[in-house]
This record gives C-alpha cells, sequence and structure tokens, in this order.
C-alpha cells in the first residue's frame, strides 16, 4: 500500500461533503484509499468513511483501521501529543 498524495485524504475544517465527494471521486480510478485526520478532525474522518459506503454500498468496504498519536510542537512552544487516524477504504471483493 502506497501512501502518496493521490491515494490519501487529509480532513481538516472544510465542510464534511467536501471530502465526501473527493473519496468518492478519488475510488472511481483508484482500488483503495486512505483518510487520515489528527485531534479534533478524527470525528470527521470516522463520518467521512461513513458516508462514502453508505452512498456506494456493497462496492467498497474499511480496510484496515491504525490509530496513534503524533508529537508535535504547540504554538506556545510546548510538546503535545494529538490522536491521530487512518481509515483505509478500499473495493468490496466479488
Amino acid at each position: 500500500m502506497s501512501n502518496n498524495s493521490k491515494d490519501t485524504i487529509f480532513i481538516g475544517k472544510k465542510p464534511l461533503m467536501t471530502y465526501v465527494t473527493s473519496a468518492i471521486i478519488q475510488l472511481a480510478t483508484m482500488p483503495l484509499i486512505t483518510i487520515k485526520a489528527r485531534g479534533m478532525t478524527i470525528a470527521h474522518a470516522v463520518d467521512v468513511a461513513q458516508i462514502v459506503l453508505q452512498k456506494t454500498k456493497p462496492a467498497f468496504v474499511i480496510g484496515d483501521v491504525k490509530i496513534g498519536s503524533e508529537s508535535l510542537v504547540s504554538q506556545d512552544g510546548k510538546n503535545r501529543d494529538v490522536s491521530s487516524i487512518e481509515i483505509s477504504l478500499k473495493r468490496a471483493e466479488a
């Protein structure tokens, strides 16, 4: 599994359906994509994955889900641990 920028969707502050549309477009041409999020946007990543699955049922399924934490330097210079998630969506096997 390659994690280049073309098969990865990074969740941020845009509206939810922006990411859903992007995921569906990418899944039309790629067999596998990864949705990544950190911190407060983890809930949006889960929502995006669930909406994509509901709209494309039964064409795609959830593959691997990886959770972890990353150490980041905040604006005040302190190290903070931030939770992260990676959700893989792939074509369903016939």
